[in-house]
């Protein structure tokens, strides 16, 4: 069994600010996922520097991030998303960028682990730009994973019937509203799992003051591999 998770860390300033990442950590450390794909992970100007602190995330959490190759030395993540894991996993673990057509810069991050790809994304803003996201995610995601295949991330998307058209092969979880974090009335955060997966519980976080933190509450699965 493993338990999976999405934040969107708002590039760890809370609502109004200040940048205090260690809010961010204490909620993180108190979900306590197995993996947990990040976005907003780096501030956005300049060489785009770590918003969330790499020697403070195995100390508060547990976790380690993705070894991602590429970026500047100074960034965490990949278009600000990076994902974080238990050590005995990231010993095992191979990262793939993947770049992502649209209006403006995306990319989605791609873990792959024996038995199990997870892939991180923070979708475009627009809708048109979020379906080519996800076509082109969908097709190489077919090449380069196996049978079993998570997808999860901001999908900056609120509506349920619309955007998701290529994601028909898959089970699209949206555990509830989680935007924005004080008062949640939108589905933004969501996962797409191969239907061979066994879901177990899914659900938001809004504890160890996650509604504080950031403006997005993370979202959370645990799953049963076949």
């Amino acid at each position: 069994m493993l338990k999976l998770a999405s934040y969107n860390l708002h590039k760890c300033r809370g609502i109004t600010g200040p940048h205090a990442p260690l809010r961010n950590l204490a909620v993180i450390r108190a979900l306590d996922p197995d993996i947990i794909a990040l976005q907003e992970v780096d501030f956005r100007y300049g060489v785009r520097p770590e918003a969330l602190p790499r020697k403070l995330i195995q100390a508060e959490t547990g976790l380690v991030p993705a070894d991602i190759y590429g970026t500047t030395d100074s960034s965490l993540g990949w278009h600000g998303q990076t994902i974080l894991m238990r050590p005995h996993l990231a010993e095992q673990a191979v990262l793939r960028r993947l770049p992502l057509p649209g209006l403006e810069p995306r990319g989605a991050v791609a873990l792959r682990l024996p038995g199990l790809t997870v892939i991180g994304v923070h979708l475009g803003l627009a809708r048109s730009s979020r379906r080519a996201q996800l076509a082109r995610i969908s097709a190489q995601a077919s090449r380069i994973a196996e049978d079993h295949i998570v997808l999860m991330g901001d999908f900056n998307e609120w509506r349920d019937d619309r955007g998701l058209e290529s994601l028909a092969g898959f089970r699209i979880i949206a555990p509830g509203p989680s935007y924005p974090a004080p008062l949640p009335q939108l589905r933004l955060d969501r996962m797409a799992l191969s239907r061979n997966l066994d879901v177990l519980d899914t659900g938001v976080f809004n504890q160890a003051g996650a509604r504080e933190a950031s403006d997005h509450l993370p979202i959370w699965a645990k799953i049963r591999m076949p």
